[in-house]
């Protein structure tokens, strides 16, 4: 029967995500392995399940109606599973928490101190990613909970708690001559940022300004690397504190203008019940940023 369920659990993730590499990544399983389950359930029903295609794999008239007969059974077998879990109010543990870059340098260290302080058996994991990629940990499961700019959040999948507004500014050398504020439509310089599909990158573009990238880093230390070397300016959260600006030889310019703001959210999976250790580090989260 332990086969069966594996089997059947693998089955149902290929068919979700329409591929056996992404389920075998998914699962933490290697392609062949996963290969030898599928062929086992499908010798066991006698019919083949999926069919190959350029793109994927695709469900036979079998395998759709496999899938429709037992996907509820274990959603129904997951949520009585979570739900207990919740009910016994288990405090220990990992957490694995999913985040943008930039707040570790202004928002998790209050949040990790304080929950570290608050559950001496639980084990905090953190994740620093791209707004995109603290998405899809979260929505695969590989993450329990997400601190990400709600600009990034467009899956019926999860439920967001909001936390704070995240105003910009631009970080400029200490020699630069630029002011203390700047309107950016009047006065644009030469930017560094991270990669495109990052949200402060996108929410630059969306404002409606059209900056020179002359460089880009995935990290905020390799950003100020970059500004502190004069190769341009960088816009980072108005809440990167000072004292980190200051050892690299930068300030902080307010921006008059566009207004650049972005909302920061938790995000959950809302499929099933959340664990105590969970809604008490979003509940921790959300006390700090009031």
């Amino acid at each position: 029967m332990d086969n069966f369920d594996r089997q059947i659990r693998y089955f149902l993730k290929i068919a979700e995500l329409g591929s056996l590499s992404r389920a075998a990544e998914d699962l933490d399983q290697t392609q062949s392995g996963l290969s030898r389950q599928l062929a086992a359930l499908e010798a066991h029903v006698g019919k083949s399940l999926f069919l190959r295609t350029g793109r994927g794999v695709e469900l036979t008239q079998a395998g759709r109606k496999l899938r429709d007969l037992t996907q509820g059974s274990y959603r129904t077998i997951d949520a009585a599973l979570d739900s207990v879990r919740t009910r016994e109010g288990i405090t220990h543990g990992t957490v694995r928490l999913a985040t943008v870059h930039t707040l570790s340098y202004y928002f998790m260290g209050d949040v990790v101190a304080r929950f570290v302080s608050q559950h001496d058996s639980a084990n905090l994991s953190l994740m620093g990613r791209s707004s995109p990629e603290v998405v899809e940990l979260v929505e695969s499961g590989k993450a329990d909970a997400g601190f990400v700019y709600d600009s990034a959040v467009a899956s019926q999948a999860l439920a967001s708690t909001p936390l704070f507004d995240d105003e910009m500014c631009l970080v400029v050398q200490d020699s630069s001559g630029i002011g203390q504020a700047i309107d950016l439509t009047r006065e644009l310089p030469r930017l560094v940022g991270f990669p495109s599909h990052y949200v402060l990158r996108r929410m630059i573009h969306s404002s409606g300004l059209d900056p020179t990238f002359v460089a880009e880093a995935e990290t905020v230390d390799a950003l100020l690397e970059l500004v502190s070397s004069g190769v341009g300016a960088c816009i980072l959260p108005q809440r990167i504190p000072d004292k980190l600006l200051g050892d690299h030889g930068l300030r902080k310019v307010s921006i008059v203008q566009p207004v650049l703001r972005r909302r920061v959210v938790a995000i959950v999976r809302c499929d099933r019940p959340l664990p105590p250790l969970v809604e008490e580090l979003i509940a921790t989260a959300v006390d700090i940023a009031g």
